[in-house]
């Protein structure tokens, strides 16, 4: 895994009145509350994010961790998306915060370089440390500590359409080459379909490739690299699957949203997607089900898929927790086996360590997506690359004006000065 700085995610201003309040590292203003006496009435207070725990789950988890402790009452809030940055960054700064929080795997480095995690080195192991997916281990880490958990993960993998396949007499592929040679025979088979469907700017896409050819976005000193070698193969790449969708060039996945708004309509024999996404099509057509198979991404040789962005969510126990010792013991059951399995097994999403990835057996899409995680990756970790992400976005911007024919080493420096300047800017 390449060594990136730590990702503040455009969180700089907002974490000031954090680290104002003393959260560089001190000691919690008060711990009297923590672990608390033997038999002592006492709240474990966690957040967890709106669609994230399964209420089979978070019923099963309670129970066991309550009969194990008495006298211990776990009160699992509820949270929704919108805004909930700026909520974690008050709760973080108060003395009576949440003792378990749930945080975007791309912000937990933000949090802890500010002071407001609890560094969860010495109990890493007890945790399956060891065993945690590298990509999702990359982004518990700050400054040498750990400072949260992975708890879940996902993946984009392509979802296509087996009659249309079957019809072409194409098979699913396992190296680039195979999926070219695919859909240029779904091409001529049934010219009235799409063989993908790419919009222009999926950059999630884009940047799976840009680790195949080992680039980046960015280097460790924060200067843009969508200037170099690498960059301009991933997007020839990129340009080469693109001629086989009708989808805009300066458009993304979103706009609209292919997994209602496009496939469903029909017409199209494969596309890239989330999990979220495939079940967003069945719903509107149940009918698809059927009809859809699933594979991770091709890389370059059979033996290895192509890189995917891997995001997801950790857990974290704020610096200020009244219950730090709790928090612990609950984080440990959370991250064992049998509760990461059992989450798994429950939201078919990736557990933290592949040893538990039989879990997923059964569900066709989360078993593509395991095999793609195994060459997961993660968005430069550096102070202020949220800026970059923000509209409009100078990476989806490079993408446009290369698929519509501009240099890519021209489109590529100029892509690269605004990404620089932004990192900078935020920094």
């Amino acid at each position: 895994m390449k060594q990136r700085h730590i990702v503040a995610l455009g969180l700089a201003a907002a974490l000031t009145t954090l680290t104002a309040c003393g959260g560089g590292g001190d000691e919690p203003a008060d711990t009297a509350g923590a672990g608390g006496a033997a038999g002592e009435e006492q709240t474990l207070t966690i957040w967890y994010m709106d669609g994230s725990a399964p209420e089979e789950w978070l019923t099963g988890i309670t129970e066991e961790f309550e009969a194990a402790h008495p006298g211990v009452t776990v009160d699992a809030q509820v949270q929704q998306w919108n805004g909930i940055q700026e909520r974690i960054t008050t709760a973080l700064s108060e003395d009576n915060p949440p003792d378990i929080v749930e945080l975007g795997n791309t912000q937990a480095l933000g949090y802890a370089a500010t002071g407001g995690l609890t560094d969860l080195t010495d109990i890493k192991a007890d945790l399956g440390g060891d065993e945690w997916n590298a990509a999702m281990a990359e982004s518990t880490e700050y400054d040498g500590g750990t400072y949260s958990a992975p708890w879940y993960a996902a993946a984009r993998v392509v979802i296509y359409d087996k009659t249309v396949y079957e019809a072409a007499g194409v098979e699913a592929p396992t190296t680039r080459d195979e999926w070219l040679d695919g859909l240029a025979a779904i091409q001529e088979s049934n010219p009235d379909v799409q063989p993908i469907y790419l919009p222009g700017q999926s950059w999630y896409v884009y940047a799976g490739f840009l680790w195949d050819e080992g680039g980046d976005f960015a280097n460790d000193a924060g200067e843009g690299t969508l200037n170099t070698p690498e960059a301009a193969a991933a997007m020839e790449f990129y340009k080469e699957l693109h001629s086989y969708s009708t989808a805009p060039t300066d458009i993304d996945e979103a706009t609209p949203q292919q997994s209602t708004e496009v496939i469903p309509n029909g017409g199209v024999a494969s596309w890239i997607g989330l999990g979220w996404e495939y079940a967003g099509a069945i719903a509107a057509d149940p009918a698809l089900e059927e009809r859809f198979g699933f594979f991770p991404i091709p890389g370059k040789t059979a033996d290895q898929p192509g890189h995917v962005f891997l995001g997801g969510s950790n857990l974290a126990i704020p610096l200020r927790s009244q219950n730090a010792d709790l928090a612990e013991e609950w984080l440990k059951l959370a991250m064992s086996d049998k509760w990461q399995g059992e989450y798994a097994a429950a939201t078919g999403a990736l557990p933290n360590r592949e040893s538990l990835n039989s879990a997923l057996e059964g569900n066709a899409f989360a078993e593509a997506m395991s095999q793609a995680a195994s060459a997961g990756d993660i968005t430069p970790m550096l102070e202020g690359w949220a800026a970059v992400e923000t509209s409009p976005n100078p990476v989806k911007e490079y993408m446009t004006k290369v698929l519509n024919g501009e240099d890519p080493q021209a489109a590529g420096e100029e892509a690269s000065a605004e990404i620089t300047e932004r990192i900078a800017s935020a920094g």
